[in-house]
């Protein structure tokens, strides 16, 4: 089971090593993201960022479906990250057992983030972005966005509102 499917532009950093690890409790972390699983560079980075003693997985999107999706995983706590809403599009629409989907931090560091829409003060988000963020909140999962466990989780659904 997904504890929770996280998006986030910077994968894992400190707030998802050092914070988040702690807050869910899980084992691992598996990254679903296809540069990630193409890229020795960034596959090494993501090692170094990843607590001692949780496992990491890299797996291109398709790839972690599949795993996400494997008889095993159904009695495991994953951490899920991924570093686009429709990357978590995907994973949502093709996994059945997502606990929550917290999309935190997307688009600040984008080359076209001054012309994204702005949601928050971490969501900055492209229009194919937007869209596939108003798909993700017709899910029958919870989407949020929740910068770090003490903050409040603030509903997608309300960022929303003044977007349609």
């Amino acid at each position: 089971m997904i504890a929770q499917l996280r998006v986030d532009d910077r994968l894992i950093h400190g707030q998802v090593a050092l914070v988040w690890t702690k807050e869910l409790d899980t084992p691992g972390i598996i990254v679903a993201n296809d540069n990630a699983a193409a890229n020795d560079m960034v596959q090494m980075t993501l090692k170094m960022a990843t607590p001692t003693g949780k496992k990491l997985l890299i797996r291109s999107v398709q790839d972690a479906i599949t795993v996400f999706n494997n008889p095993k995983a159904s009695g495991m706590r994953i951490f899920a990250l991924t570093n686009s809403v429709q990357d978590a599009l995907a994973i949502a629409k093709a996994v059945p057992d997502i606990g929550g989907i917290n999309v935190a931090n997307v688009g600040r560091f984008a080359e076209n983030a001054k012309e994204a829409t702005q949601l928050s003060p971490t969501l900055m988000l492209t229009d194919s972005e937007l869209a596939a963020l108003k798909e993700l909140a017709t899910l029958d999962v919870p989407v949020f966005s929740q910068v770090v466990p003490s903050n409040a989780k603030t509903a997608i659904s309300s960022l929303l509102k003044n977007h349609d």
